[in-house]
């Protein structure tokens, strides 16, 4: 089948185009991104209701990609820990050619489709975990490889791609296809292709992190405290929960090291 995300853009002679042309034409590009991860809900959904109860019993989330595929990966997976007050090894991202790849393309890391399975192994990956693989052409070799393996060991599997039918979503137990079409510059899907694995990582990562009680009405209550800007942030939290003056909340705060743990001590108190 051919590759959608290799096809022709629907604009030409980009070169001649003005700045406000070009924008405007990204920008009418872009739009096309959120119908498609719409349609991919069903799917997510199924994907994190098989996650949600390995993770409980254990179980770890490993993105695997190449290039932009593999940095937002560890984008979302580094974002995880600060946000939810989470250990580091419960989302890992694992990118082609390692972790210098993350800010300088590897030659031909992504062509080995062996690799991927020994780096998984390093984490004796196990059937609690699952693998998602994320490649927007869906034919990356070290994301099949991955999967393929991941699979054969009965561990779930599940996959972020751009075009249908392809060789990464048939080797996987829940393929997702974000069909955002042709990119604004030809085949340079760190664009609407990056876009969508972007917004659908958030969906995942987010939706998991609520359904394992890291947050509290619609607060990030297990948040690390690594600035003063979060720290303020948790101590108008225990204000606004426990009806604390700002001196006691923010001393509470500092004293426990999150908003979920002052929360919990006065429910014991109260209790």
């Amino acid at each position: 089948m051919s590759s959608i995300t290799e096809s022709s853009s629907s604009y030409d002679n980009l070169e001649k185009m003005s700045i406000h042309e070009l924008l405007e034409g990204i920008h009418n590009e872009d739009k096309k991104v959120l119908p498609a991860v719409e349609k991919t809900i069903p799917q997510i959904e199924k994907l994190v209701s098989e996650i949600v109860p390995r993770v409980k019993k254990g179980g770890r989330l490993f993105y695997v990609g190449a290039g932009t595929s593999g940095r937002l990966g560890i984008l979302d997976a580094s974002e995880i820990p600060p946000t939810f007050g989470v250990g580091y090894d419960l989302v890992i991202g694992l990118i082609a050619g390692g972790d210098q790849a993350i800010r300088k393309a590897v030659e031909s890391a992504e062509d080995d489709e062996n690799l991927s399975w020994l780096e998984l192994q390093k984490f004796n990956i196990n059937e609690l975990d699952t693998v998602v693989g994320i490649a927007a052409s869906g034919r990356t070799p070290f994301v099949i490889g991955a999967v393929k393996n991941a699979r054969e060991h009965g561990i779930l599997t599940g996959c972020i791609t751009s075009n249908p039918e392809s060789a990464l979503a048939q080797n996987v137990d829940i393929p997702i296809e974000a069909i955002v079409g042709p990119e604004f510059v030809t085949g340079s899907t760190r664009m609407k292709s990056g876009t969508a694995q972007k917004l659908i990582l958030n969906m995942i990562t987010t939706t998991l992190m609520i359904q394992m009680g890291r947050i509290k009405g619609n607060k990030m209550v297990n948040m690390q405290l690594t600035n003063k800007k979060l720290v303020e942030r948790g101590t108008r939290m225990i204000m606004d929960e426990l009806g604390y003056p700002e001196e006691q909340a923010r001393r509470l705060l500092l004293l426990h090291g999150s908003v979920q743990k002052v929360l919990e001590e006065a429910d014991e108190r109260n209790s």
